[in-house]
């Protein structure tokens, strides 16, 4: 792959080709993939000493075993799921206890990954090793959201110190999970394609009608950050829009939603109402998996603004980005330009993509 030029004037984009190749997904994987932060889970579900809460780190495509364990110090440990005497599951389901114990040969953990006791094996040589822990993985806390990396290349702070400065003043840690407005979506079309779409908003007066009408289309604003793109969407003259604090820097703007990108695949759009988060997950190459998980935080405002019409923006995107996977593996397309003004923040993904594939 080459490299993406930084001169959003001169540079091309990604090739068709990365689209439509199960090479460039298994690449993917290991080198961004594995390489990056991912969201795990709330802590609404940690919350007392002892409990437990299996995962699955970016499942299916690398679907690695995984267990959330909250400790005495109520802090959350991220611990491989993975017994290390014969690799049986050791929580297949939420529970609280004090310990952690194999259910095929007996083999004992504490709470923190430490092995405690293993029955039969008094005559093995050099045993235990530090093997005979479980691996942990590093885990970070922001605000309810827990992330994890497999073997992170960056910081976690590179990640999301612009967005925790600029809405870290929303209560977010006391925001409500909704079940009954989150769901999961099955695309058609690359991974990447759809963060593409999701990452400008220029093609919103040709897709999306009504969101059209609530946002200010000639204010919409890209900003760009190491790892993160914010997109602002100000609010039509009577659309609803933020209430914010003097302390905001955003204080006296009629903004509606902030769309916020966390690289490689998240998506963390605030509204008045509260926050949808959109979790992208490459299937195939030409499959996809998005999970929207909402979080309220004002229950009379779901009804109003650019936040209202979630369901409706989302299969608009996806009609539009399926499209798009049918026209990228002709023969006849190789890539594309940007609009400087309109698609920063595409670039600015397919850069990151090309920096990390040859690393």
């Amino acid at each position: 792959m080459k490299p993406i030029s930084s001169n959003i004037k001169d540079a091309k984009t990604l090739n068709g080709d990365f689209y439509t190749s199960k090479d460039y997904l298994n690449k993917a994987k290991i080198k961004i993939f594995e390489s990056s932060w991912q969201l795990l889970s709330d802590t609404s579900h940690l919350s007392s000493v002892g409990f437990k809460k299996p995962i699955q780190f970016l499942e299916p495509l690398i679907s690695e075993p995984l267990v959330l364990i909250k400790q005495k110090d109520l802090t959350i440990k991220c611990l491989s799921n993975v017994c290390t005497h014969r690799g049986n599951i050791l929580v297949n389901e939420k529970n609280k206890s004090k310990e952690i114990v194999c259910k095929y040969h007996g083999r004992r953990f504490n709470n923190c990954g430490k092995l405690l006791s293993m029955p039969e094996f008094s005559d093995v040589n050099n045993f235990p090793t530090e093997n005979d822990h479980l691996t942990e993985l590093p885990l970070k806390n922001w605000k309810q959201f827990l992330f994890s990396s497999m073997n992170p290349t960056y910081k976690f702070d590179e990640l999301i110190k612009e967005m925790d400065n600029r809405i870290g003043w929303m209560p977010i840690e006391k925001f409500k999970f909704d079940p009954n407005s989150s769901k999961d979506y099955f695309v058609n079309a690359n991974w990447a394609l759809y963060c593409d779409n999701y990452l400008e908003g220029f093609h919103i007066p040709f897709v999306h009608g009504a969101l059209n009408k609530t946002l200010d289309y000639d204010n919409y604003q890209t900003e760009l950050s190491s790892f993160s793109v914010l997109q602002l969407g100000y609010a039509e003259e009577n659309s609803i829009c933020f209430d914010f604090p003097i302390k905001s820097i955003d204080y006296g703007k009629k903004i509606a939603a902030y769309y916020y990108w966390l690289f490689p695949n998240m998506m963390f759009n605030f509204y008045p109402w509260g926050l949808s988060v959109n979790i992208v997950k490459p299937i195939k190459y030409n499959l996809t998996k998005v999970e929207f998980r909402s979080y309220v935080w004002d229950k009379s405002k779901r009804q109003s603004g650019a936040g209202s019409i979630l369901d409706k923006v989302e299969m608009e995107d996806e009609k539009i980005v399926e499209n798009v996977q049918k026209g990228v593996g002709s023969k006849f397309y190789k890539n594309g330009r940007f609009s400087p003004k309109m698609e920063k923040g595409v670039h600015h993904f397919h850069k990151l993509i090309s920096e990390f594939l040859v690393l």
